[in-house]
């Protein structure tokens, strides 16, 4: 499960954060689908941050950030790429809301599901006053001067529009403005223009429009804008609109100026839906813009209220994909690359071959037992599968005769970038790098990892900064960033005096920091912020922690002590700090004055509420989500992410969701925020 959650969560990071998508959307169904079964299982072991707890990817600190007054959600991925696909989201909508064989069939609101970047336009007093990416959901990037540029999205709305309207869509580029543009980058390039590049395809390429720093660079890329729903909107009570149902919003969107999708219309039970679909896909090559799917909505805004969510997505609405495309090719060689994360991935160098819109050379074989189960050698004939944006995978092997011997492929004993030993924990199929912070191939993200705003949270420290400094060898590792002065970030590209200084500032301020956050930020396999919180409350001190002996057993015995910590990460924590090189950072990062308060073992300290799990949902009225998490588990309270028979207390405070549902069904106590006080003081 926790490598699944991490693998989902790099991949959520790729393809939302930094629009360069690492795997195929149908092998990110997949897992997600996995991890969604082990959970269901397993409830006990979900942790908050799950991504199957919140909504995937991250605001990026180029931008202010901007809290979405409404999330922007997420909905289900229908991996059943057939006609029962949809069928199957018809039965589930029909038995939640209680809807006998002969009752008539439900309204359905059908539309395409749009390869873009999902955009939210806040409207006051029928003003365009801010966009914003989706980001996390709950926070996305300010990029309204940026969208300003496009000409479909209005910048004033009718008389009649509500005096607050929030209206979410899809940012693209069409095939035809796409294929345009690139023609003028060739062009560009072959009159010698230095920093010119084609692009890859039009989502990237819409997606880094937005992103741009400058508006004047997004007003010269063709982007187009279609509408699908709306978040904040002014009650019907203070003279908002009165809409009962999905597809009549839409026609009133459109109304006051949006552009809707004349491919979005209503259909009657799972016929029409399987008619849709199919109809959408017999003419998905000849779309002037690129879909990945088409969405099903209930229509009855009344039906959707009933119907709810369930964690993460709406039970009312559904994306419904199309097969993968494929195709067959040969073998040259099989290469082996070192990821962010230290996963060592086997991956084929093929034979070009055109497919799925683009000319693939290289494909995934996802780790060595995934090669050996397929049977993948040199010089085989393989089926290529192009499912998302970027990484294609070898599907299989085509059956025949090999007319020599080829040895099976061995994955190596050293790391290929840094020379350090890789290693496989048990039970696990894939080789790392154990080179942690030393190796190359996992320095930006180490970085990145620790300056983020859960760890060291350093102002400024963004991913295309970071780019520049590891790219340019100025910083080998993490105690370089305090060594950096002045003169040498202002000579970096897009870093001016004033930018400059104030990544200095936080570099300074995060000098003083918490031994949970220093912990977290040093990015140890395993350890996320709940068991760093753990380890420090447990120790007290980092030397404790680090161990001064090399015996793996007494360090990880003594290690297994800490609350939640089991073999598997006690034994990454041994094994980190049993790396010279990562002591040694240690060492260093403190000679460069990070520093934190130490004190005695918690261990010492009562835990009235151990062997407790509570569940917060909802809003409280005076305390903040993450202080009542610390208050619980300082307490040794195990705070956990969802309702089960084993939840002690559910602590509820306004808009609490299916979580308080779930505890009135099962009959788990529920708690106010003065509940919550009161158990705390016993």
């Amino acid at each position: 499960m926790e490598e699944l959650r991490e693998q989902l969560h790099s991949h959520s990071h790729s393809y939302y954060v930094l629009d360069r998508p690492t795997v195929p959307d149908a092998v990110y169904d997949a897992l997600f689908k996995e991890l969604e079964a082990l959970e269901a299982k397993y409830p006990d072991f979900i942790p908050p941050d799950s991504p199957t707890r919140r909504v995937s990817g991250k605001a990026l600190d180029v931008f202010a950030k901007v809290r979405h007054k409404v999330p922007m959600l997420s909905i289900r991925t229908e991996t059943d790429i057939e006609a029962s696909g949809a069928q199957n989201f018809d039965a589930r909508v029909r038995k939640e809301l209680g809807l006998s064989d002969d009752a008539p069939p439900v309204e359905y609101v059908a539309e395409l599901k749009f390869d873009g970047l999902a955009i939210n336009l806040r409207y006051e007093q029928g003003s365009l006053v801010q966009a914003a990416t989706r980001g996390d959901g709950e926070i996305g990037e300010d990029v309204t001067q940026n969208i300003r540029t496009i000409g479909q999205i209005p910048l004033r709305l009718p008389a009649d529009a509500p005096p607050v309207l929030e209206v979410r869509g899809e940012v693209y580029m069409s095939r035809k403005d796409f294929d345009r543009l690139n023609e003028r980058q060739r062009e560009k390039i072959a009159a010698g223009a230095k920093g010119e590049k084609t692009y890859i395809n039009p989502r990237n390429t819409a997606a880094g429009a937005v992103r741009q720093l400058d508006p004047a660079i997004t007003a010269q890329r063709p982007l187009s804008f279609f509408a699908y729903g709306w978040g904040e909107v002014t009650p019907v009570e203070q003279g908002g609109p009165d809409f009962q149902t999905h597809y009549a919003a839409l026609l009133t969107l459109r109304s006051w100026g949006f552009p809707v999708s004349a491919r979005t219309q209503l259909a009657q039970g799972a016929t029409e839906l399987i008619a849709y679909h199919q109809s959408v896909g017999t003419e998905r090559d000849q779309l002037p813009f690129d879909i990945d799917g088409v969405v099903y909505k209930v229509n009855s805004l009344a039906l959707q209220r009933q119907l709810g969510f369930v964690t993460r997505e709406p039970r009312w609405a559904v994306a419904h994909k199309y097969p993968a495309q494929e195709q067959m090719t040969k073998v040259l060689g099989i290469d082996v690359q070192v990821g962010r994360t230290g996963k060592l991935t086997p991956v084929a160098r093929l034979d070009p071959v055109f497919v799925g819109g683009t000319t693939v050379s290289n494909a995934t074989l996802h780790n060595l037992f995934e090669l050996r189960r397929k049977g993948v050698r040199v010089g085989d004939t393989v089926i290529v599968r192009r499912a998302g944006d970027v990484i294609p995978e070898v599907v299989g092997v085509v059956p025949g005769p090999r007319h020599a011997y080829v040895p099976n492929f061995r994955m190596p004993r050293h790391c290929p970038i840094c020379g350090s030993a890789v290693t496989r924990e048990k039970q696990e199929v894939n080789h790392r790098c154990s080179g942690g912070l030393f190796c190359a191939a996992q320095r930006k993200q180490a970085i990145l990892h620790y300056a983020q705003r859960r760890a060291m949270d350093i102002e400024g420290l963004g991913e295309k900064l970071v780019d520049q400094l590891v790219e340019g060898q100025v910083v080998k590792t993490l105690p370089d960033l305090y060594r950096l002065g002045l003169t040498s970030l202002s000579a970096l590209d897009r870093m001016a005096e004033k930018s400059a200084q104030n990544v200095l500032d936080g570099l300074a301020q995060s000098r003083q920091t918490t031994l949970p956050r220093f912990l977290f930020g040093l990015g140890i396999r395993h350890v996320g912020e709940a068991t760093a919180k753990d380890l420090a409350r447990h120790f007290g001190a980092l030397d404790a922690i680090m161990g001064a002996t090399p015996d793996q057993a007494a360090s990880v015995a003594q290690l297994l002590e800490v609350n939640d910590v089991g073999p598997i990460v006690a034994e990454a924590i041994h094994t980190f700090f049993q790396q010279p090189h990562n002591r040694e950072v240690v060492e260093q990062l403190r000679a460069c004055g990070v520093h934190w308060e130490e004190g005695e073992p918690a261990a010492r300290a009562p835990q009235p509420l151990a062997g407790l799990t509570v569940v917060l949902t909802g809003t409280l009225p005076t305390l903040g989500r993450e202080e009542a998490k610390e208050l619980l588990e300082t307490a040794g309270a195990k705070v956990a992410g969802s309702v089960s028979k084993k939840t002690s207390y559910v602590v509820a405070g306004a808009e609490a969701g299916s979580k308080l549902d779930k505890a009135r069904e099962l009959g788990v106590p529920v708690l106010d925020e003065a509940g919550l006080r009161e158990l705390l003081s016993r």
